[in-house]
């Protein structure tokens, strides 16, 4: 999976389109960009994946999450996209086709929009394999107008929220240390400074928060 630096070797970005696909569109084929928890779970069928990136984005843990990560009451943190000139965001692009389609649309209409209070932006995604040919995809991005927004934040602060939550689908450390995981094998020109920065925040923090033994049981 692994490449010489393809970010680099990438054409420029064109900017992305503002307008939605919807379930109502019914295309034959449709890319769906993932660049949080879908890295590792995406839960629907689909025909094809592949690694790689999107311009003109980058990837912050500024939404808040009250169920899968968090609770009404303590609110986690997970990834959003934030326009950005400069920024690049490494994620997987899944392709569903046919009846497919309509299914992952329907799945996560609930688990991204209703659920996480995303709504969806057509970008432009650059395989790492072959940067040249650039697809259409489908992201799920959460803007500042939605209720569950809880914007910038120092990186130690958003750690010690992180460390503190759990939902129905897990501890938030867990979603953080996973990504974390997934731009590893994205290799050395998968750069992400704010997300580096919350995890070396967590390794500093977690022995106060609870012994190597707990610690180990909450990932």
């Amino acid at each position: 999976m692994k490449q010489e630096p393809a970010a680099q070797n990438s054409p420029p970005a064109s900017p992305p389109s503002s307008q939605p696909l919807s379930e109502d569109d019914d295309p034959q084929t449709l890319w769906i960009f993932g660049y949080g928890s879908l890295v590792w779970r995406p839960d629907f069928a689909y025909s094809d994946s592949r690694v790689g990136f999107v311009r003109g984005y980058s990837r912050r843990f500024w939404q808040g999450d009250t169920f899968h990560r968090g609770s009404d009451k303590m609110p986690g943190r997970v990834v959003t996209l934030l326009e950005d000139h400069e920024g690049c965001t490494w994620g997987v692009a899944y392709q569903v086709q046919g009846e497919q389609v309509s299914e992952a649309l329907k799945y996560l209409n609930v688990r991204e929009a209703v659920l996480g209070g995303y709504d969806t932006k057509e970008v432009t995604f650059y395989p790492q394999d072959t940067p040249d040919q650039p697809l259409k995809a489908l992201a799920y991005v959460a803007t500042p107008q939605n209720p569950g927004y809880l914007g910038p934040a120092p990186e130690e602060a958003i750690a010690t929220q992180i460390l503190a939550c759990r939902g129905f689908s897990g501890h938030n450390l867990e979603y953080l240390l996973r990504l974390a995981d997934f731009m590893q094998l994205c290799g050395p020109q998968a750069q992400d400074e704010h997300l580096a920065a919350i995890v070396d925040a967590v390794g500093t923090m977690l022995p106060c928060f609870c012994p190597t033994e707990q610690a180990l049981a909450l990932v």
